[in-house]
């Protein structure tokens, strides 16, 4: 990795995903689907988790301590079950200095893209949770 983890230090790896690669201005993550995200007998992953990954990657992507998502735009295009290894890819791919446009894909092990998506990610002048100036 070539950059230093700026943002959501405590996310858990087990529910949201592991680092692979942290680039400027883009973010690569994995994630192995397990037994807690299923949501029925067929072993299907509940899509909040493949959700939670691809905002994860777009979080890293932009890798600022203030980053926060304000709105998304996804597309599921296949179903993820347990054991699955996804990796999500995001990028960058408009920016000003407040408004980072984050591209997500998230793909399965065969190399299958199950998941694409647009995030508008806002960096605030101070962390969302802070109302008072002198914190």
């Amino acid at each position: 990795m070539n950059n230093k983890i700026l943002t959501h230090q405590h996310t858990s790896k087990k529910l949201v995903g592991e680092i692979v690669e942290l680039n400027f201005n883009e973010a690569k993550v994995k994630l192995v689907t397990n037994k807690d995200m299923c949501v029925d007998d067929y072993n299907l992953i509940h899509g909040g988790f493949v959700f939670g990954l691809a905002d994860y990657a777009a979080m890293l992507a932009v890798n600022k301590p203030t980053v926060v998502l304000g709105k998304s735009e996804v597309k599921f295009l296949k179903p993820v079950q347990l054991g699955d290894k996804l990796f999500a890819i995001a990028k960058i791919e408009k920016e000003t200095l407040e408004v980072k446009n984050v591209k997500t894909d998230v793909f399965n092990q065969n190399n299958e893209i199950v998941f694409t998506g647009n995030f508008k990610c806002y960096v605030l002048k101070k962390h969302v949770l802070v109302k008072n100036k002198n914190i």
